[in-house]
């Protein structure tokens, strides 16, 4: 009698923790699917013991890689936040120190006054140039800025940059021109205006960042369905540490003098939001002393 009272309980307790071990199975499983999945019924009878484990170790490890993201987003809201109060703090600054210069009584003196008030003004573009970068990426991250896509000769709209450049280029004698094998144009599919955009930024970095008496060479390459922009210079190069953050926001190889040279630290991601809108992809190379690469690709009309 006791043998069997035995295998009698045995039996019921191994369903109600069967059932037990499924109602938390049913649970989980309700959490993953989505809210039009949630519908349907789960039949918490049928036989899933064997799934349980692997499908609860799956859910967890989905959790933990979450709870992971978050850390990391919070991270770089953190520092974006510290980033941007950084960039707005310094011309606020200067411009506020200018006026009470100026209240104190500098504005009497006409070989002052006119001086403080240029700086003043110049920190205000500042402001403004940050600003209109911040909303420029806003809008590409949203989707609200649409691009028009039109055909268009990439090689023409190169020269017309170079022609707009080719004052700052020439301040520090910096040759600008296509590299042997690039004299034939293509045609490419894509917002001319927002490409316009990626290459005056390209270019001018190229200018600032490049080595007096060095060069700038723009070439082409036919990739089949893609057309391949490379911006190459001669200049001081990139260390391999800062390749992976070039394109982030707020980023600065040489902080002190990016903003000398009078750089938001935005232009390179506005840049890859651009290029990313396009569905292409941006790439760089560089070695110290001896110069970057910066290239991106675009539909081939």
């Amino acid at each position: 009698m006791l043998i069997v009272n035995y295998f009698i309980f045995r039996h019921y307790l191994s369903i109600y923790i069967q059932r037990k071990i499924k109602l938390i199975y049913k649970t989980i499983r309700v959490e993953k699917l989505q809210p039009s999945e949630k519908k349907k019924q789960i039949d918490v009878f049928k036989n899933v013991l064997e799934e349980v484990e692997s499908e609860v170790a799956a859910w967890v490890e989905e959790q933990k890689q979450e709870m992971e993201n978050q850390k990391i987003w919070a991270e770089y809201r953190r520092n974006f936040m510290g980033d941007i109060s950084h960039e707005l703090k310094t011309p606020i600054f200067n411009i506020q120190g200018y006026i009470e210069t100026l209240l104190d009584g500098a504005v009497d003196e006409p070989s002052i006054n006119r001086h403080f008030l240029q700086k003043a003004s110049k920190n205000v573009d500042r402001l403004q140039t940050i600003i209109y970068d911040l909303e420029t990426i806003s809008r590409l991250e949203s989707g609200d800025s649409l691009l028009e896509f039109r055909v268009f000769d990439i090689r023409k709209l190169v020269e017309e940059v170079f022609e707009e450049l080719e004052i700052k280029a020439a301040a520090r004698n910096i040759s600008l021109h296509f590299k042997e094998g690039a004299q034939q144009g293509f045609k490419v599919k894509a917002d001319r205006e927002k490409i316009h955009q990626v290459l005056i930024n390209l270019v001018h970095n190229a200018i600032k960042y490049g080595k007096i008496d060095g060069y700038i060479k723009l070439s082409f390459y036919d990739m089949e369905k893609q057309i391949l922009i490379e911006v190459a210079d001669n200049g001081v190069g990139i260390g391999k540490e800062h390749i992976p953050h070039l394109f982030d926001r707020f980023y600065r190889v040489e902080k002190s003098r990016s903003r000398n040279a009078g750089g938001t630290g935005l232009g390179l991601a506005i840049v890859k939001h651009i290029i990313e809108a396009h569905q292409q992809t941006i790439h760089v190379r560089s070695s110290v002393e001896m110069g970057s690469t910066f290239g991106f690709t675009l539909e081939k009309a």
